[in-house]
């Protein structure tokens, strides 16, 4: 387990921008609106030699524990008992606070270190608030300023000490796993090739996606077995694509928690447009997309176009149904369910469709297992010698069709690549193969080598299609064939 760093203050103080200049990339999102991020966000920080694992937190506000910013403040204080050290940020230019001071007393009470940085020192406007700092009692501030970055030198030298203490105390638990393909890919086997499973150096990453308020993030707590999200009736509490890393019932995942997607028309809120724009983000770095609906009012328009992102994106695609202890009449419903999915998303047919609830934690071993066999079924990979075997019966149960006379034909197919399975044909005239017959392969492929609800990749090619001088045509005949073209005359 790495070092980890917290970095909290009031709302507003910079605290993204210093976040996503440690982490080296735009991941937490920035503006000038205080209280943008709302959620605990973990990140893989490098400053310079160091490594560590540094938390932006939600802005610390005195508010009372029932309403959002108190369920916020709730969040980063637990974040703090989580971190090694925190980095204690206050705006420089506004110089201290009150409610500076007021959190400057609970850090002291709860964390064993407390760095403090005035953040915003650039130029002279800031000197009055750096100078101010010191009546914080934490000892001598940084001078910092995230935008521009400035003091990261200096950031680095209190940290490197931490660091280096912090890792003597830790014991060696086991050497890093490292994955070694122990095989090579034999095109006559007839055995298919292993599937890598998820590890602690690479897990599985598995995104959350849905409409606002289905519950995505009480589902992630679920599932971590404590709060690290922030929850409540509001829709759109989640901003930011959050992600976690953990071990769910001994798969290593990093699970991204994103904003809930509205239909574009609706998504006027500046930071709003942000946040989907991040979750959508986060689906194309996923290898599992769970796309989590609400049992009350499922398969609206914006689940399917979700859905529909994920399949389009390539993503293997679980389909989670929320808030199952609501219903009363289970087995009717789950009928129901089925038959809507199979209607309305018919290219993810086969997917797994499992209903759970977040709130008393019922269906997450259900759910556990759905997201990892959709994972190695979107690694699958099948032989080539099978392949053509089996295209053979394919085509003999139902030949290509024969346009203008002309039958269509198939010679050869192999798997090009994984993740998500992808296959290519060699065909002649592959350009008059209707979508008919491509659906037909593709459906054969997800039954007869179990790739149900994966996305499937199958393109056709022309035995010519590698020739570089295919489209080339001579210009003008030689001489010679000039000559010999002529017809005698008379």
């Amino acid at each position: 387990m790495s070092f980890t760093l917290a970095i909290v203050g009031r709302p507003n103080v910079g605290k993204s921008t210093l976040f996503n200049r440690l982490v080296g990339k735009r991941l937490a999102l920035v503006d000038d609106q205080p209280g943008v991020t709302r959620d605990l966000r973990e990140g893989e920080a490098r400053l310079g030699d160091l490594r560590f694992t540094v938390i932006d937190t939600a802005g610390l506000e005195e508010a009372t524990d029932e309403s959002l910013q108190g369920r916020m403040r709730q969040l980063t204080e637990r974040a703090v008992g989580m971190a090694d050290a925190c980095l204690f940020v206050i705006d420089a230019r506004a110089g201290v606070l009150a409610a500076d001071e007021v959190f400057a007393e609970i850090l002291r009470k709860k964390s064993a270190h407390v760095i403090l940085a005035a953040n915003k020192s650039e130029g002279r406007a800031a000197d009055a608030g750096f100078f101010e700092a010191y009546g914080l009692g934490l000892g001598e501030p940084l001078r910092l300023s995230a935008e521009h970055g400035e003091g990261m030198a200096e950031l680095h030298s209190v940290l490197a000490p931490l660091i280096e203490a912090a890792e003597a105390r830790i014991d060696t638990e086991a050497a890093p796993e490292i994955d070694v393909d122990l095989y090579e890919e034999d095109d006559d086997a007839n055995m298919e090739v292993p599937v890598r499973m998820p590890t602690a150096a690479h897990p599985l990453q598995v995104a959350v996606v849905g409409r606002p308020n289905a519950g995505k993030s009480t589902l992630i707590n679920a599932i971590l077995g404590e709060d690290r999200l922030l929850t409540g009736p509001e829709a759109g509490i989640t901003r930011d694509s959050i992600s976690l890393s953990m071990d769910w019932q001994e798969t290593p995942v990093r699970l991204f928690d994103t904003a809930g997607m509205r239909k574009r028309a609706r998504v006027q809120d500046k930071l709003e447009k942000l946040s989907v724009s991040d979750g959508l983000r986060a689906v194309k770095f996923a290898e599992v997309v769970v796309v989590l609906l609400d049992a009350q009012i499922p398969f609206e328009a914006q689940d399917l176009r979700i859905a529909d992102l994920a399949e389009r994106e390539g993503r293997a695609v679980v389909v989670a149904v929320n808030k199952w202890d609501l219903e009363t009449d289970r087995q009717d419903k789950l009928i129901a369910l089925k038959e809507e999915f199979a209607r309305l998303l018919p290219q993810l047919r086969g997917a797994p469709l499992v209903t759970v609830s977040a709130l008393t934690g019922r269906g997450l071993d259900r759910l556990h297992d759905a997201v990892l066999s959709a994972y190695t079924v979107w690694n699958r990979r099948v032989p080539t010698a099978r392949l053509n075997r089996w295209l053979s019966g394919m085509l003999e149960m139902h030949p290509p069709p024969a346009p203008g006379g002309r039958r269509i034909k198939l010679r050869y197919m192999t798997q090009v690549k994984t993740r998500p399975p992808a296959f290519v044909v060699m065909a002649s005239l592959p350009e008059k193969l209707p979508e008919s017959y491509r659906r037909y392969l593709v459906n054969g492929l997800r039954e007869d080598f179990e790739m149900p609800g994966t996305p499937i990749r199958l393109t056709f090619r022309g035995q010519g299609d590698r020739n570089p001088f295919r489209a080339k045509k001579k210009k003008t005949p030689s001489r010679l064939r000039k000559h010999l073209g002529k017809k005698p005359e008379g």
